[in-house]
């Protein structure tokens, strides 16, 4: 249940700041919050880094609406 809140917690505060302006923006924002959360299920953080980043990236590409 602990990791559950501190997921939620990244989650939510990443997703705040995920509508930023350039791709690299997104993708460090990414970056970061994949880098928390993975830390938190107990990895070593590269993973979800490496997830996080090309989440950001490709956002706007995949999702128009939702990321600008």
């Amino acid at each position: 249940m602990r990791n559950f809140t501190k997921v939620t917690a990244i989650l939510a505060l990443t997703g705040l700041a995920a509508c930023e302006g350039s791709d690299l923006e997104r993708g460090a924002l990414g970056g970061v919050g994949g880098y928390a959360v993975d830390r938190a299920m107990g990895g070593d953080g590269t993973i979800g880094a490496a997830a996080g980043i090309a989440a950001g990236v490709t956002c706007d590409d995949l999702t128009p609406g939702v990321c600008r």
